[in-house]
């Protein structure tokens, strides 16, 4: 009995994992808010200390760097490794409209056929 229980929490957890996971933002352009929601373990109280701390000592220039800010360790950067981005685009409000999965192919204009 004990083993299906430890089973069945066990597959639980691995179909919950996604929910936990990270979601890509740049931690050089992001407000506390976004990085909060974004990155797994961090918190709006860490987030903020990424904000404060980038904006006294200017951008990342590596994930790595942010073991700077007090309270973020090792086992959160490693977490969060594929998550965290320095440059482009990341994580955004919430307020901005979804991509459509698939975007519809445009048909190529038939030429019309000349007669000369």
């Amino acid at each position: 009995m004990l083993k299906k229980f430890i089973a069945i929490t066990g597959l639980t957890l691995a179909l919950a994992l996604p929910a936990f996971a990270a979601t890509p933002v740049n931690v050089n352009t992001a407000d506390a808010e976004t990085i909060a929601k974004s990155l797994d373990g961090i918190g709006l109280a860490k987030a903020k200390a990424i904000v404060a701390f980038r904006d006294e000592h200017g951008p990342f220039k590596s994930a790595d760097e942010l073991s700077q800010v007090k309270g973020i360790g090792a086992a959160t950067l490693q977490r969060n490794h594929d998550a965290i981005l320095l440059s482009g685009e990341g994580a955004k409000a919430e307020d901005a409209p979804a991509k459509p999965k698939h975007a519809k192919k445009s048909k190529p204009a038939k030429e019309e056929a000349t007669q000369d």
